[in-house]
């Protein structure tokens, strides 16, 4: 059975701006999840809980971004997307993290 994948509307508008290669790459890196597997490039978000993973696809001289989880309800949800614009290190920036971790407090209430 898929997991149906549904977005923050924040999101998505920000998913919309990365360049068509790499929303056909994350797509189907959902889909893929969806189906209950991984793909190579999506890893485990430490501190955020089970179940959130990152997709992580370097394009050109940019690197893209876009957080899920998989644990809330039916559906997969993207809580997340953004470039990611630091030069230092390959972590996500802890502004990015601490919008996550909101999104993902309100969409559980939410949720409930």
């Amino acid at each position: 059975m898929t997991k149906r994948i549904s977005w923050i509307r924040a999101a998505q508008k920000d998913f919309e701006k990365f360049p068509i290669a790499v929303q056909d790459q994350m797509k189907n890196a959902l889909d893929i999840a969806g189906l209950g597997r991984k793909v190579d490039f999506a890893k485990p978000m430490k501190g955020l809980g089970s179940g959130v993973f990152e997709i992580a696809l370097p394009y050109q001289t940019n690197a893209y971004r876009t957080i899920y989880a998989v644990q809330l309800k039916e559906d997969i949800w993207v809580v997340h997307a953004f470039q990611k614009k630091s030069r230092t290190g390959i972590k996500a920036p802890k502004p990015e993290i601490h919008l996550v971790k909101e999104r993902l407090k309100r969409l559980k209430e939410i949720l409930k």
